[in-house]
């Protein structure tokens, strides 16, 4: 009788989880507030101290916004293809928040601390992208939409390249784009720590004897390049995007992973043209390195408060929310999050790919290219009569007639208006006798 009073509780964990979220953090507030006043006061309440509290009580209010907002995205876990992604953006408020806190209590390890956070800022990036592809890729062929549209250009500083043809190559190119920052931040931080261990790192020093310079010309570099990836991204595919408001979200990625990190840039040549030390009055070099990085995490307290507001409007889980679709187990959302084979796949491919792109520079065409056979301007087009070919599938074709095709923007939407423009609307486009004229 007791084992199926439980089971039953169990499974009706929906009703009894979110009370019980709210009355443990209140729980954790009431024992954990006093505890860090009553430390400040023992050691004299100073103004590190002081700073160290309003951090924490900005942490206090950003966490429960966020974590809730995660319960209620693994509650409501009916669209797994987004909310994955979703729930893994999230926790960069926590894990933010968290380790700020942790560096202004333990200064002196900030950089040991930052590596974390560090790595999670490309993996938020990762996951956005993989939000956006799995969005435009629901019940549609992204790429076979982006062969219709028209040419994308490059835009300032980038406008003298040449386009990306687009289809596969534009989303090929796009993706490990932003898959490039993925693999380079956690390396470059793991470079970071071994010149730390080695005392060759040099934070805050721009000197060319030091690590530290270099470091942050890749990090800012890849940063650069992942960025503008995906607003290029987001330029091809305005319209498709348009009903899940994408600037909120693209503005939400943006203010907390880049702002954080050029703000890191920032804090970090002030210190070395010598303002911290001077508004401070501090002149240890130690002692002034040790609060940059305090106010560095200070504010991201504070941000991520912020963050965790816009998050909760950009992030909403109530598109989600299916009565007529009961969710899956919470036990198999909560399993979901934490499956990262997804990314351990696209990590591996855009190794493959970054190996083999001499080779394929070699061949002259992408590989992506090849792919797909023919784009939609040569389907359509054909110049030639029967081909032959190794594939029985392609079907012989009287040809065409002929038509003007615009090279300047291939595949482009303008190539197959004018194409089909020319056929009756119940003229197939290829025809059946291959004796008989093609008619027009």
């Amino acid at each position: 009788m007791c084992t199926s009073s439980m089971r039953t509780f169990i499974r009706q964990w929906r009703l009894w989880i979110r009370p019980l979220f709210i009355a443990t953090y209140i729980l954790l507030v009431i024992v954990l507030v006093p505890l860090l006043i009553t430390h400040a006061i023992q050691n004299g309440l100073t103004k590190s101290d002081q700073g160290t509290l309003v951090a924490g009580g900005f942490v206090l209010l950003a966490l429960p916004i966020s974590i809730w907002q995660i319960t209620q995205h693994i509650v409501h876990y009916t669209k797994p293809s987004l909310q994955k992604h979703i729930i893994r953006i999230l926790w960069m408020v926590p894990i933010y928040a968290l380790n700020a806190w942790i560096g202004l209590e333990f200064p002196e390890q900030s950089i040991y601390v930052d590596s974390l956070r560090e790595c999670y800022e490309a993996y938020v990036i990762y996951n956005f992208m993989k939000y956006l592809l799995n969005y435009l890729n629901d019940g549609n062929d992204l790429e076979a939409s982006l062969e219709l549209k028209p040419q994308v250009f490059h835009i300032f500083p980038l406008c003298c390249l040449a386009p990306w043809e687009m289809g596969s190559e534009f989303i090929h190119n796009c993706k490990h784009g932003i898959l490039q920052y993925t693999l380079v931040r956690p390396l470059t931080t793991v470079i970071s720590m071994i010149c730390e261990l080695n005392g060759v790192y040099g934070e805050s020093d721009f000197s060319a004897g030091v690590a530290f310079p270099y470091m942050i010309a890749i990090n800012n570099l890849s940063q650069f390049v992942a960025m503008y990836c995906l607003v290029l991204f987001y330029k091809a595919n305005r319209a498709e995007l348009k009903p899940m408001k994408p600037i909120g979200k693209f503005l939400c990625i943006k203010a907390v992973v880049f702002f954080s990190f050029f703000q890191g840039v920032i804090v970090n040549i002030l210190v070395y043209c010598g303002v911290i030390s001077t508004i401070f009055d501090i002149s240890e070099e130690g002692k002034v390195k040790i609060m940059s990085s305090k106010l560095q995490d200070f504010l991201i307290c504070i941000e991520m408060f912020l963050a965790a507001i816009a998050h909760h409007y950009s992030f909403s889980y109530k598109p989600y929310v299916s009565p007529d679709n009961p969710p899956p187990s919470c036990l198999g959302s909560f399993l979901a999050m934490w499956d990262v084979s997804d990314v351990k796949r696209d990590i591996s491919d855009h190794i493959g790919v970054v190996g083999s792109s001499f080779s394929r520079r070699l061949r002259g065409k992408s590989m992506y290219h090849m792919a797909r056979g023919y784009d939609e301007s040569s389907r359509l087009v054909n110049e030639q009569g029967p081909t032959n070919s190794t594939s029985d599938s392609i079907v012989e074709a009287t040809e065409p007639p002929p038509v003007e095709v615009r090279t300047s923007a291939y595949g482009s939407l303008e190539n197959t208006i004018t194409t089909a423009s020319m056929n009756s609307e119940t003229e197939p486009l290829i025809s059946d006798d291959s004796s008989s004229d093609p008619k027009v």
